[in-house]
Parts: C-alpha cells; structure tokens; sequence
C-alpha cells in the first residue's frame, strides 16, 4: 500500500511539473535554478512583494510585484526579450504566474518551482 501512494504521489508530480511545462516556461528545483541563474546574461525577477524583497532575496534579482496593477506593463518596460527570464516569488505559486504572463508576451522563462523558502532552506545565499 505504501508503494502504492508513493508512485500515485509521484505521478501526479509529475503530471503538475509537466503542466508547467505546456504552459511554456520551465520549473526548476533549487540546485538546477541556482545552476541556471550563474549564466550572468540571464535576468533574475523577484515577483514577491517590495516588502518580502526587502527583507531578503536573490542577489541582482528585479523586483516586479506580479500582484500590483500594472505588472504586465511594467515588467515588459524593463525586462528585455532577447534574455531569459528566471522568475521566483516566496512559494512558487506566484512565480507560475507571472511566468505563464511572461510567456505569453514572448518572454523565455524559468521559475524556481518551490519558491524563495526552499532556496533559503536549502543554504542558498540571499541578499538584502
């Protein structure tokens, strides 16, 4: 029975991850983002709010809120479109979303799929 629930909680994972990937960007665990975002030329966007920013994040991250008025116009006035765009918020949720926004204006994107509270549990330096 356990082996059971284990490969249904594994394939309904794999089915979640794989929705992140029809959507058009692609989820990352902590170590591949970390792996990823050491490319200088991609540009890292902080979705979290100017508060949760301010209180710890990513080095060089942007800093959009995707749920303020305006984050689609904004985000495309300062992100460039001929750059990989790597999108964290503080559980992963709100990373999808700006992410499937980016998408859709013609953005490549990856998001850290567990979020800023997976990278600071795993060690990964943050910066205020």
């Amino acid at each position: 029975m356990k082996t059971k629930m284990i490969g249904l909680v594994a394939f309904i994972s794999s089915l979640l991850g794989c929705n992140a990937q029809n959507q058009g960007f692609t989820s990352l665990s902590v170590g591949d983002y970390a792996k990823a975002i050491e490319d200088t030329t991609i540009v890292r966007l902080d979705v979290r709010s100017a508060a949760e920013y301010a209180a710890g994040h990513i080095a060089n991250a942007i800093n959009i809120d995707v749920l303020q008025d305006g984050f689609e116009t904004k985000a495309m006035q300062m992100l460039p479109k001929n750059k990989t765009i790597a999108v964290n918020c503080r559980s992963g949720k709100r990373s999808k979303r700006a992410a499937a926004i980016l998408v859709k204006r013609g953005y490549e994107v990856i998001e850290l799929d567990a979020g800023f509270n997976e990278w600071v549990n795993a060690g990964m330096p943050v910066t205020k």
